[in-house]
C-alpha cells in the first residue's frame, strides 16, 4: 500500500541527502517548554506547520476516498506513520544540559490537522531522562540532514512555562550561517567526508533556545 513519498523520504529523512543540501520541506515551528513543580523539564510541546507543496502531496497520498480532504481517521494515519518513523530521529529534538545531549521519549501521540491547504502537527515530547534547571540548557528543533528545513518565525516562537523558570535567564540564538562556516571549517569539512549523507554538525545552523539557571 502506497504512503506518502515525500512524508516518508522527506519529513522522516528516509531518502538519501547530501550533508548540507538545501531543503526541500519547510516548517514554520513553535516550541513550548514547560518545567515541572519538582524543578525538571515536564515535556516539549511542538506546533508544526508545513509549506503547501509538502501538505498537498500528503493529502493525495493519504486521502484514501479521493474526496481531496484529510478526513480524521486519514489524518490520525499521518500520526501514527510520523510518530512511528521519526523515533529514529529522537523527533528532530536537540536537548542539552550542561553540554550533554539528552534523548527524548516516544510521544503519546501526534495531533494533524489539515487548514487552508497547510497540514499541521501538535505534539509533546518528555525527556528521556531528568532534566534538572541548573546550569545552562539548550533546546533546538532540526533535522540533521537539511532536507526539512524548520523555522520560528519570531523569536517568541521559542517559550519557556512555568514558575520554575523564575530565576532563569532566557534567550533565543540564531546563528549565521557565514560566520558558522568560519568558526567550524575544519570540522565541517572533516564530518563531511567521513559521513557525506548527513552528520549532526547541522546543528550549529540551528535555532535554539538557551535557558541558564
Amino acid at each position: 500500500m502506497r504512503k506518502s513519498t515525500l512524508l516518508t523520504a522527506g519529513l522522516l529523512s528516509l531518502a538519501p541527502a547530501t550533508a548540507f543540501a538545501h531543503p526541500h520541506i519547510f516548517v514554520e515551528a513553535r516550541l513550548e517548554v514547560v518545567a515541572a513543580p519538582d524543578g525538571n523539564i515536564q515535556e516539549l510541546r511542538n506546533v508544526w506547520r508545513f509549506d503547501e507543496v509538502f501538505s498537498s502531496s500528503v493529502v493525495m497520498d493519504f486521502d484514501k476516498n479521493t474526496d481531496l480532504k484529510l478526513e480524521p481517521n486519514e489524518l490520525a494515519e499521518v500520526g501514527k506513520t510520523v510518530r512511528d518513523s521519526l523515533a529514529d530521529y529522537d523527533y528532530y529534538m536537540n536537548l542539552t544540559v550542561n553540554g550533554k545531549n539528552v534523548k527524548v521519549q516516544k510521544p503519546d501521540i501526534i495531533h494533524v490537522d489539515y487548514k487552508e491547504g497547510q497540514l499541521l502537527m501538535f505534539f509533546a515530547v518528555k525527556p528521556a531522562e531528568k532534566m534538572p534547571l541548573k546550569g545552562k540548557l539548550t533546546f533546538g528543533v532540526y533535522d540533521p540532514t537539511l532536507y526539512t528545513s524548520i523555522d520560528f518565525p519570531t523569536d517568541k516562537e521559542l517559550a519557556i512555562v512555568g514558575d520554575g523558570f523564575k530565576a532563569c535567564k532566557q534567550a533565543v540564538v540564531r546563528p549565521d550561517a557565514d560566520e558558522v562556516i568560519s568558526q567550524n571549517k575544519q570540522s565541517l569539512t572533516d564530518a563531511f567526508f567521513n559521513d557525506p549523507t548527513g552528520t549532526n554538525m547541522s546543528k550549529l545552523f540551528a535555532t535554539r533556545l538557551e535557558v541558564t539557571c
